[in-house]
């Protein structure tokens, strides 16, 4: 069988990192194979192809491997518990999986194959084979099917160190249009989008839904230290957190996260300080904070700002939630399209937060169970803050007040 045009984009590229996003059935595997083989054919190498778990390993690609290799009587010694082929050149190809990665530590590898990379250990790439890669100068293939812009394989396809492709599974070759029109009668759009067009697509039941990566950008507009910070806060032990921001007309740009653990709102305000040292700050905290202290000193945090030389923007009450979701929304993209919250790609755990935030099963009630929510709820006290969302008819049953301290 012969690479589909698709397919030999990928395999004719000479980049050194490659990653492939693609659709079901595109022809994946077959890639993969072809990939090893072609690497295998030089002396004393050492191949390695990778999936989320070894019973997947030797589900997808042992078997087409084993009988490629022996087709071309390149084999010399096969190890079938350890899922290991030695050549006759001397060099080895094995399968592992990613559920244990200590077990891939130690090795140099002249070429590595990540497969179904978006459900592997997201430290696998960046803490154990790229340093395994480095002393041969090995090659890279990361292949995967995406699974939300919040995914690491979503980082991995922007990388500019990696040549990235982005196929159909149409494109691959392997698959009619008559069967993909099908699954399309069948499938939700987002999943559809997701499993056969190969479409970077937000989680299901997310709360940020206007979020893309239009309102992700590699650099913010430079400021200097007599600008005004605008910075949501909210309060915890662990973590406190913070999203810095600057404000230009309508467009808010948020320029820096601060993500504290086992901590308080004075290391924070430190903190800041330490970023920021002559910066004005505003600061839009979680009410509670009027009342409530995270430090040992009896202080509330709304003084501890206000002692720190802080401008402390809040109401008496936080904004009903569904009002603070609606104005984040409003400001990711409103009506007319424009994007006014952007978001410098270096805040990874803000992006994070409204990726992957979704509510609970069957509610509008957030999910707060995976920790993703602080910076969040930070971004909320702090665009409510500037641009309230006040429907009359909650105005007249629950009037808020707003303070400047």
């Amino acid at each position: 069988m012969q690479l589909s045009p698709a397919q030999r984009q990928v395999s004719d590229n000479t980049n050194r990192f490659r990653c492939l996003v693609a659709g079901r059935r595109f022809g994946k595997s077959f890639l993969s194979i072809n990939e090893i083989a072609k690497f295998a054919t030089q002396p004393d190498r050492k191949v390695i192809y990778i999936s989320p778990t070894f019973g997947m390993s030797k589900a997808i690609l042992w078997d087409e491997l084993k009988n490629r290799l022996y087709a071309v009587r390149w084999v010399k010694k096969v190890n079938e518990s350890n899922l290991e082929i030695t050549l006759k050149n001397n060099t080895k190809i094995m399968l592992r999986s990613a559920d244990n990665i200590d077990t891939i530590r130690g090795q140099g590898y002249d070429f590595a194959v990540v497969d179904e990379a978006q459900d592997c250990d997201k430290r696998l790439i960046p803490e154990i084979l790229r340093p395994a890669l480095a002393d041969r100068q090995g090659a890279l293939l990361v292949i995967g099917t995406p699974k939300g812009i919040g995914n690491h394989l979503y980082e991995i396809y922007k990388d500019p160190n990696y040549t990235s492709w982005q196929f159909t599974t149409l494109s691959g070759g392997r698959v009619s249009e008559e069967e993909i029109e099908a699954a399309r009668n069948l499938m939700d759009d987002r999943t559809f989008k997701q499993e056969f067009e190969a479409s970077f697509e937000t989680y299901a039941g997310v709360i940020y839904y206007a979020f893309t990566t239009d309102n992700i950008v590699d650099a913010t507009p430079d400021f200097d230290d007599r600008e005004t910070l605008h910075i949501g806060m909210d309060f915890n032990t662990s973590p406190v957190s913070a999203v810095v921001a600057i404000k230009r007309q309508e467009q808010l740009y948020i320029v820096d996260e601060i993500e504290i653990f086992n901590s308080n709102t004075n290391e924070m305000v430190d903190e800041i300080r330490t970023r920021y040292p002559k910066n004005p700050v505003v600061c839009y905290p979680d009410a509670s904070g009027q009342r409530r202290q995270t430090s040992s000193n009896g202080i509330s945090d709304h003084v501890i700002l206000q002692n720190a030389g802080f401008r402390v923007h809040t109401g008496r009450i936080n904004p009903p939630v569904v009002d603070r979701i609606a104005a984040v929304n409003g400001r990711l993209c409103n009506t007319r399209g424009a994007r006014n919250l952007i978001i410098n790609k270096a805040n990874k755990r803000v992006i994070e937060s409204l990726v992957k935030q979704t509510y609970k099963e069957g509610t509008r009630i957030p999910d707060k169970e995976t920790g993703l929510d602080h910076f969040a709820d930070a971004i909320g006290y702090l665009v409510h803050g500037l641009w309230p969302i006040k429907p009359e008819s909650r105005t007249l049953d629950q009037p808020t007040t707003w303070s400047v301290y």
